[in-house]
């Protein structure tokens, strides 16, 4: 009976370790190779560090997230979730779904270190999360094309449209595009509105401040409408994610993309070279406007019914270190926000760090800079107005009745 009882304690002795972990749960949205790489890399290195708590996680498609993130948030909610800053926080902090932060910024010096980012993480006074990358848009273009075609790249609006020119001539489609979850028509059109209007009135459009129909946001549509008629998109784009639209990407189909730099993963994936690939600002249009650019945050927040909150701000801390956002941010393909985090060589990082250090604003996104109503309704729209260019005021008149209803 002695031998079994001195066994049994050994036993228990050896299991108590992980008997009496610390469950952390975190919920996470990016199933794709290097996004999904970059998060469970972080994720071993945080469990090897931290070995008394015990991670979960699950990790979701982005658009699945997107549509489950309100049910979890109420019914069973993680410890930590990935979502974005912004007025697409702004939903889940205004009804209680999400705690303020602000003592893992204070203790950790991120007022200092995340400065660039702490207004978009803010509301209420309060900070709401910890951002742990953000990311330049702009033109990835087929290099190998545009040097078969003579082309350089656009700097202005008149030079990309004779550029698009020479591409149809010989039966390249100049831009691809996947509308099928809309996010992307409104990349296209934050970027024609940033380069005819301007950083002050874009961001006034989504603040509700100014109308759709308003003459400055028709001449945005009426710069659209040549687009795609002196361009193109290739067909079919609203039965395509932006995943498919690689596809004539990397055949050569279709020459340039109007997308964020997460996607050069899925050009090499897809079996194009750096060689291949290479990135160029959105053109001017009107060359008073400032150049302000598209460059969208990622971050991790802690919910409200989170149910180990101590280990849930421990994750935040992590993430946010330096150290932490240089390999994460490498492995990604994007750029750290720890001002004190290193950046990689890799061309494209180059680019986009330089591209936004001489950006005189950086929007986040249509549907992160506007009410998620108002995005919903105008991404719906963009696509409509893509898919058949008559529809403009059409398109403008009904923007400017959800517009009403979403501000009032």
């Amino acid at each position: 009976m002695f031998r079994t009882l001195t066994t049994a304690a050994a036993a228990i002795a050896l299991l108590a370790p992980a008997a009496f972990a610390r469950d952390l749960v975190i919920s996470f949205d990016d199933l794709n190779p290097g996004p999904k790489k970059g998060f469970e890399d972080a994720v071993a290195q945080f469990k090897a560090e931290n070995p008394d708590i015990n991670v979960i996680v699950n990790i979701n498609d982005r658009e699945a997230h997107k549509t489950a993130i309100r049910n979890f948030l109420t019914a069973d909610a993680p410890d930590v979730t990935s979502w974005y800053p912004g007025n697409r926080m702004a939903p889940f902090v205004d009804a209680g779904l999400f705690q303020p932060v602000d003592d893992v910024w204070a203790d950790n010096g991120f007022n200092e270190d995340l400065a660039a980012i702490k207004a978009t993480m803010s509301r209420d006074g309060k900070i709401w999360g910890v951002p742990y990358s953000y990311y330049q848009w702009g033109i990835y273009y087929r290099k190998d094309i545009f040097d078969k075609l003579g082309l350089s790249e656009p700097q202005t609006w008149d030079e990309l449209l004779a550029a698009c020119g020479k591409m149809k001539e010989v039966g390249v489609t100049p831009f691809t595009i996947g509308t099928k979850f809309l996010w992307t028509a409104a990349g296209v059109f934050d970027y024609i509105n940033l380069r005819t209007n301007g950083y002050d009135v874009h961001n006034a459009l989504t603040a509700g401040e100014i109308k759709y129909t308003d003459p400055r946001i028709v001449a945005t549509f009426d710069n659209w409408e040549q687009l795609i008629n002196e361009c193109g998109f290739v067909e079919n784009h609203a039965s395509m994610s932006w995943q498919d639209a690689i596809a004539p990407f990397a055949n050569g189909d279709a020459a340039m993309y109007v997308m964020g730099n997460f996607s050069v993963d899925g050009y090499k994936n897809a079996g194009l070279t750096e060689d291949q690939i290479d990135f160029m600002p959105f053109p001017v249009i009107d060359p008073a406007i400032a150049p302000a650019e598209e460059a969208p945050a990622d971050a991790f927040f802690i919910p409200t019914n989170a149910k180990n909150v101590e280990d849930a701000k421990k994750f935040l801390a992590f993430v946010a270190r330096p150290d932490v956002q240089t390999q994460w941010n490498k492995t990604i393909g994007q750029l750290p926000i720890n001002s004190k985090a290193d950046i990689s060589d890799d061309k494209f990082i180059q680019e986009g760090f330089a591209l936004l250090n001489s950006a005189t604003g950086l929007a986040q996104f249509y549907d992160r800079d506007a009410p998620a109503a108002m995005a919903k309704a105008g991404m719906e729209g963009f696509q409509k107005f893509m898919l058949d260019t008559s529809t403009k005021m059409e398109v403008l008149e009904r923007l400017d009745e959800v517009q009403t209803e979403v501000y009032k």
